[in-house]
């Protein structure tokens, strides 16, 4: 007879208050950094500043991300996930109502960043608080649900804001998410709370790592938004020097931060440059897409809207499916088929006819998302679960950074696809089914035995509870 695992999940009905804790942080955050894009106008307007200044809005917000999701993941490790995760959720809640009061462009950035840094506490210990909550069988169920919350966010928030700036001042645009904070923070209490670490933490490490990141992607951004190619590059390089050097520190470092001891695994390896490749294809149509609609077929603002959609509502239904197959069938099998699918509705889209209706962009734009919703959240339960339980804040935060580092590359590449003249027709969606095609190739590697059961040896020494995962 054997006594159950206390750590293989929350015990009912505990588990139901977290599981309503962690969607409604998630709600929050996706929801408030959507809502933004959609008001941008009406703040240029309103605070009178140029239309080309207030897009700073969205981007120091989504820097701050990047640079900053790695770094807390480590530092909740050693101060405990469920104190990093609440206080990251309190501060954004803060900030949140704090953008109601803003009256001008450098205030409203300063709460901007605010917001970005409680978001990025919040979201870099999720994925392991979602670990600590589910039993592990039901591991990829759950991060289906939270694949499908992000999906459902993303949906929602551009009909929020609209809907709120057409009755409302778009400060109440910010406001309005607030809501959702505050009832994460009352359940917060059922959250599991695994102890931390005894371990230093390395704030050079962390210093080192939000510059790589944060030199890297201005540079970038500087390359396709500024007018010196000199700078820019300069940037980049300075970024790319640093990275050199703190990924060398990092593998002497026994707890790094940029978990360069569980890349040393090629299944997590190649699921990681997966997840990227897919979430660089994957923007790159749904920022390109709504140039296509309307400078080649016509289409209306509100049609555009519309004819969007499907993707992220069929991820709603088709993501916690996946997730739960995932424990039954093969991430490497899943994911193939995901990034497949997508494949043939990308190559679809790109050969749209010359008057489209409405039906035809809805199927296939509902068939490319069902096929990224079957891929990401097998990928995902791949590389949380294989993480040894005490590495679960570092793989989850490896997983929003690939996430957030895929879409700005994406964005990134739409920019430089548009400077070029090639930015809305066929070629976007090609570019997007190439790097699907080698996202897909990624995850039918990883059904190689050598990758899928390395010598025990590597697991023990590595990570040891790989053998759990597919």
């Amino acid at each position: 007879m054997t006594t159950p695992d206390p750590t293989d999940g929350l015990p009912l009905p505990r588990r139901y208050a977290a599981i309503a804790t962690l969607c409604l942080g998630t709600a929050l955050i996706i929801i408030d950094g959507g809502v933004a894009n959609i008001a941008l106008p009406t703040i240029a307007r309103e605070l009178g500043v140029d239309r080309s200044a207030v897009v700073s809005v969205v981007t120091v917000y989504q820097l701050m991300l990047v640079m900053l999701l790695l770094p807390f993941a480590g530092l909740g490790e050693r101060i405990g996930l469920k104190r990093l995760y609440q206080w990251g959720q309190l501060l954004f809640a803060v900030a949140t109502l704090l953008c109601f009061f803003a009256k001008s462009l450098p205030f409203l950035l300063i709460v901007r960043a605010a917001q970005a840094i409680g978001a990025a506490a919040a979201l870099s210990v999720s994925a392991a608080l979602i670990r600590s909550t589910y039993p592990a069988k039901q591991l990829g169920s759950g991060l289906g649900i939270n694949s499908a919350i992000v999906s459902a966010g993303a949906a929602l928030a551009p009909t929020l804001g609209g809907f709120i700036l057409g009755i409302a001042p778009w400060p109440w645009v910010f406001a309005s998410a607030v809501p959702f904070g505050i009832g994460s923070l009352i359940l917060g209490r059922a959250l599991p709370d695994p102890p931390p670490r005894d371990t230093p933490f390395d704030v050079i490490g962390a210093i080192m790592c939000a510059a790589m990141f944060g030199l890297v992607i201005g540079g970038l951004e500087s390359g396709v938004h500024g007018d010196s190619p000199i700078v820019s590059a300069a940037i980049v390089l300075a970024g790319a020097l640093v990275g050199l050097y703190f990924v060398r520190r990092q593998r002497n470092t026994p707890d790094p931060i940029l978990p360069v001891d569980l890349l040393a695994q090629p299944v997590l390896l190649l699921s990681v440059i997966g997840a990227y490749t897919a979430f660089i294809a994957s923007m790159t149509l749904i920022i390109s897409m709504p140039f296509r609609l309307q400078s080649e077929f016509g289409f209306t603002p509100v049609e555009m809207g519309l004819l969007m959609a499907p993707w992220p509502l069929t991820n709603i239904v088709v993501a916690p499916l996946s997730g739960w197959l995932s424990s039954k069938i093969p991430a490497g099998a899943l994911g193939g088929i995901g990034m497949a699918i997508s494949i043939f509705a990308l190559i679809l889209i790109a050969n749209l006819p010359a008057h489209p209706s409405h039906f035809d962009v809805i199927w296939r734009m509902a068939l490319c998302g069902a096929g990224f919703g079957t891929f990401l959240p097998p990928n995902a339960r791949l590389i949380i679960g294989s993480a040894p339980r005490e590495r679960a804040a570092a793989a989850g935060g490896l997983v929003s950074t690939t996430r957030l580092l895929g879409q700005t590359t994406g964005a990134t590449l739409v920019a430089a696809l548009l400077a070029l003249g090639l930015g809305g027709g066929a070629t976007p969606p090609l570019v997007a089914a190439t790097l699907a095609l080698i996202a897909g190739l990624c995850s039918l590697a990883r059904l190689r035995p050598s990758i899928r059961m390395p010598p025990s040896d590597e697991v023990a020494e590595a990570v040891p509870t790989l053998k759990q995962s597919r």
